[in-house]
């Protein structure tokens, strides 16, 4: 989570909205409306994750001040050598990549400026390209824990590991998402363009550091080792590269870090933590149902990304997830519901709300009319396909 208003979704909702957030942290576990041991169990999960977000945040932060995000982009421009259904490919390729090594909300704010400044380089609609990258951000989600925070959560209730189990869905939710982008989008996919001249990085070793570091991050990540000591290695590496080489940093430090984000996180789990307290789960497991046929997960990941696209996929996964713990494919399919489902409102993933402002913020020129009309069809195309593909995977593994 990165710079939206550089603290995230209470920027984009309301800039007071972390005010009745830290409210909320404060009075519901002292009041006793969260009983202790709850609160400590909430804690428990939800602050080292909390924590893997702020880290993570700083990591990225470098990274673009670095010029890795900009300069990644502008080579898949060079390297598609001015076909756009190669250019198209590559930016597939970097989304994905990005939102699974540095998770969605990374993915959605700062590769999506990068990518409307390539599209306006070489001549193409932003748009296509633009929400590409949006759809990627949100689907691609389920790899590896760190790719969304709802993984995180859930990860140590794995009994087979992480990867072992959401890899198979990862890769049909992928799959079936880049086909139809394709043919969605495939009147973009024509044409030429002039290949743009190669733009010099500000500091080619900084640059390269922050490259190296990234690539062993996501391979840290993928064999599972801890997450929040990796990232914060990753930092620490990253800080002193951008020192030693006296690049400056994009964003002053008091920004770099999303405390805000991190308290309006922090009330959303409290104020579900409190509602389970208070007989949620009860009235929750009704809807999401017992069994691990395949209805039964179609009706998961079905309530998932119902209640996503409703209210937002963190809150809708810790309401959730009780209900399905217990069982490896109940808990993959609320993921895929929670993860590739919410393509639909914008409100739906934070992903998306973060998105949204960054297109109309560096698209000036091409703003198109109805873009959260755009952005909703294309969630009503795709949300249904994604969430159907993984459920099957999680089915058939």
């Amino acid at each position: 989570m990165t710079r939206a208003g550089r603290h995230g979704w209470w920027a984009v909702v309301t800039p007071h909205l972390w005010i009745v957030a830290a409210a909320l942290v404060l009075l519901l576990p002292l009041s006793g409306a969260l009983p202790a041991d709850d609160f400590a169990e909430l804690a428990a999960l939800t602050g080292p994750v909390l924590g893997f977000v702020v880290v993570l945040t700083v990591v990225a932060e470098l990274c673009a001040g670095a010029g890795l995000f900009d300069a990644v982009a502008d080579g898949a421009a060079r390297l598609a050598r001015g076909r756009p259904a190669i250019l198209w490919l590559l930016v597939v390729a970097v989304a994905t990549a990005c939102t699974v090594v540095l998770s969605l909300d990374t993915t959605a704010v700062l590769l999506t400026p990068a990518v409307i400044a390539v599209a306006r380089r070489t001549g193409r609609d932003p748009l296509p390209l633009a929400l590409c990258v949006l759809a990627l951000a949100n689907t691609a989600s389920l790899l590896l824990p760190v790719s969304n925070l709802t993984n995180l959560m859930a990860a140590r209730s794995f009994d087979d590991g992480y990867v072992g189990t959401m890899a198979a869905p990862a890769v049909a939710v992928l799959v079936v998402v880049v086909a139809a982008l394709a043919v969605l989008h495939r009147r973009a996919l024509h044409g030429r363009y002039d290949v743009p001249p190669r733009r010099a990085p500000r500091d080619p070793v900084l640059l390269r550091v922050s490259g190296v570091v990234v690539l062993l991050m996501g391979a840290a990540f993928a064999i599972e080792l801890p997450v929040l000591p990796t990232a914060v290695v990753a930092a620490a590496v990253l800080g002193a590269a951008t020192a030693w080489r006296r690049v400056p940093i994009t964003v002053p430090v008091t920004q770099m870090v999303p405390w805000r984000t991190a308290i309006v996180t922090a009330g959303l789990f409290v104020a579900v933590g409190t509602w389970h307290a208070h007989g949620l789960t009860a009235l929750l497991s009704h809807l999401t149902g017992a069994g691990t046929g395949p209805g039964d997960l179609a009706q998961v990941a079905a309530v998932g990304a119902l209640t996503a696209n409703g209210v937002n996929n963190l809150p809708a996964y810790l309401a959730l997830a009780p209900t399905v713990t217990g069982s490896d494919a109940r808990l993959a399919a609320l993921l895929v519901g929670v993860n590739a489902g919410p393509l639909v409102t914008p409100w739906g993933s934070l992903a998306t709300l973060l998105w949204l402002q960054q297109y109309r913020r560096h698209a000036w020129a091409a703003q198109p009319t109805g873009l959260v009309r755009r952005v909703v069809l294309q969630g009503v195309v795709l949300a249904p396909l994604a969430v159907a593909a993984g459920v099957a995977a999680v089915v058939l593994t």
